[in-house]
């Protein structure tokens, strides 16, 4: 009985010391620096699962979905960096589109009010991400993307002989 006593003592004593270690090491500064956005993406996860187990009502897909979107668009940010949230803000407003949207696709009887809400919503966020996007330098990247699709067209396919545009 005393041996038993005794290897979960050292057990816990070795398990203390490691934890006593990492974080002198900065493990868990780091890792709650890094993934702290997880505290809302598992909660947003958790009652998805919640709902299509059918525990729950379809009311809290409006949470679910916010928290969900929010948790991802934080969890990019925290690891390539807040800077980013200077472009990506808009995604903010559409968490709250896909919230609603969830919630007027499971909702029997579908209430009529939210669709146009949510598909406002979305509208308005990824209309507000586009020129967001058109002041940094993805508007170099479209301007690029939009000369190759031109030069593809006018040399990179084989014409038929005969064809409309035949020179």
């Amino acid at each position: 009985m005393s041996s038993k006593k005794d290897l979960m003592l050292g057990v816990f004593i070795v398990a203390a010391g490691v934890v006593i270690l990492l974080g002198k090491l900065g493990v868990f500064g780091f890792l709650g620096r890094t993934l702290w956005p997880l505290l809302l993406l598992i909660p947003g996860l958790l009652l998805h699962v919640l709902y299509f187990g059918r525990r729950i009502s379809a009311a809290v897909l409006i949470p679910a979905g916010i928290l969900t979107v929010y948790g991802i668009l934080f969890l990019i940010c925290s690891i390539w960096g807040w800077d980013l949230m200077g472009t990506m803000w808009p995604i903010l407003i559409l968490g709250i589109a896909v919230g609603l949207y969830e919630y007027y696709l499971y909702e029997t009887p579908r209430p009529q009010f939210v669709l146009p809400i949510a598909l406002g919503l979305a509208f308005l966020s990824l209309l507000i991400i586009f020129f967001t996007w058109l002041y940094t330098g993805a508007l170099y990247i479209l301007a690029i993307v939009l000369i190759a699709v031109g030069v593809w067209l006018i040399y990179g396919r084989r014409r038929p002989k005969g064809g409309k545009w035949n020179w």
